[in-house]
Order: structure tokens, then sequence, then C-alpha cells
């Protein structure tokens, strides 16, 4: 199954929207946009989730990495929307006691101000 990324800036905010299956053959992609995030200086990330139908562990991985490259940087990975099955997986690896998970968009965007 195929995977895109589209980055927009919401204010010192950047979101990354996901789009398709995170796998063994994807997770390197994504790995990418997140990483080139974290090059310009961005740390304040949020994953939009929402069109995500799959993530296998090589997906965890990559959301693993990035939390902890922007929190050493003073900044954070938060996720948005994740399906149901998405979330199952996240809470099934303890994900959710890693990253915090917000039902929307918006919400994870404007977390960062608090």
């Amino acid at each position: 199954m195929a995977m895109d990324t589209a980055v927009e800036s919401r204010g010192d905010v950047t979101v990354v929207r996901i789009t398709g299956s995170v796998d063994g053959t994807t997770a390197d992609q994504l790995n990418r946009a997140f990483a080139e995030q974290l090059t310009a200086g961005r740390r304040r990330l949020v994953a939009g989730l929402e069109a995500v139908e799959y993530t296998s562990s090589a997906g965890l991985r990559v959301l693993l990495a990035t939390v902890k490259e922007a929190r050493s940087g003073g900044g954070d990975l938060r996720l948005a929307a994740p399906r149901k099955e998405v979330l199952k997986v996240l809470e099934l690896s303890g994900f959710t006691g890693i990253l915090k998970v917000y039902p929307d968009l918006e919400s994870a965007v404007t977390s960062f101000a608090s």
C-alpha cells in the first residue's frame, strides 16, 4: 500500500498529514518527512493520522524516534485523530503513554499554546 505526506504550518506548529499505510516499505518516507521538519528547526509537530489506514511496528518506530528528537530540542510530537484501528495499535503497544493523542487536528495544534 502507498503512503503520502503533506506538510502545513499552523503558526509555530507544523502539521504532517499522513495518508495511507505506514509499514516497512513506507516508514522511511515518513521518517524523512519528519526529519526534514526537525532539521529545519521545527520542533512542535503534529501528526495528522485521520487518513492512516494501518501502521506496523516500523511506523511506530518512526513516531518514537521523532518524538525523542523533538523533545530533546524542547518540542514535542502530538498525534491527531487516529482511526479506531490505528488507535488500538497505539494503545496495545503502549504508545498512548508516551505520545499525547488528540481527537482532532485543531485540539492537537492548540495544545501547544497551553
